[in-house]
């Protein structure tokens, strides 16, 4: 029932995302039922996470002040219980990047920690290859999100071919997706924001509710490859965001392929 509740509730997610996919990530959010914000000013980040449903901690195009404005908002919502979700774009690239996403996960109550294979093992300290936002690692991913959820105290969302999802213990996998998400900047940002939207409105399990979350995503991305395949990359965006609102909990229920 999360696409309902979503929808019913119309949740205000502050999103700290990255210039390059502020504009897509709203619409996105707008197309799912959320509310999104974008706010980024020291001045008035923690008002706005303290009344949030959930913020949006997404590093892409990072700054000293951004780190500190990140902080800011995520002690906040901490004191007020509102959920985080860090997506730690690039980690492994840069030391800032790794440390500015290490220092978040130290002082912050991360709820979903939300990444790429590379990206979740550079944070773990194992070995990847991480060349701008792509990252990815040799080995079994299932246990690089059992190590992460574990090391981080929280639910780990490593996102590929197969998304892995786990708290440490409990293990999902999903098979819902399709590749031309990859030729759309902006998409696993997006899906960082709609794991907050859908865990913004979860009752008592959170990790079901980022399960749904990314199985609707990629149920998504297939229904709207299959609708513009012959046009190509320019209308399967648009048509991505026309199912990312057409979706129902039926729909999800239908074609998601799981396993746990």
């Amino acid at each position: 029932m999360s696409l309902k509740r979503i929808r019913e509730e119309n949740p205000l997610i502050h999103c700290m995302t990255n210039v390059v996919v502020t504009n897509f990530t709203a619409n996105g959010l707008l197309a799912l039922g959320a509310s999104p914000v974008m706010a980024y000013a020291k001045e008035e980040v923690a008002d706005l996470a303290s009344i949030a449903g959930a913020l949006l901690l997404n590093i892409g195009t990072l700054s000293t002040e951004e780190v500190e404005a990140m902080m800011i908002a995520g002690q906040a919502a901490m004191k007020n219980q509102v959920p985080v979700v860090l997506d730690p774009v690039g980690a492994g690239a840069t030391a800032f990047r790794t440390e500015a996403s290490l220092k978040i996960l130290r002082e912050v109550d991360v709820a979903v920690l939300r990444g790429n294979a590379g990206e979740i093992a550079s944070l773990c300290g194992m070995d990847a290859s991480v060349k701008g936002v792509d990252g990815a690692m040799e080995g079994d991913t299932i246990e690089l999100a059992k190590t992460a959820a574990k090391q981080f105290s929280c639910i780990a969302v490593v996102t590929g071919e197969v998304d892995v999802i786990t708290d440490g213990t409990h293990v999902h996998t999903i098979y819902n997706g399709h590749p031309w998400l990859t030729k759309v900047v902006g998409t696993g940002c997006l899906l960082g924001a709609v794991v907050a939207s859908f865990i913004a409105v979860a009752r008592h399990d959170i990790l079901e509710a980022c399960v749904d979350a990314v199985a609707y995503y990629g149920i998504a991305s297939e229904r709207a490859f299959a609708r513009t395949n012959e046009e190509g990359i320019g209308s399967f965006q648009q048509e991505f965001l026309n199912q990312l609102n057409k979706m129902t909990d039926q729909s999800v229920a239908e074609l998601k392929r799981t396993e746990q």
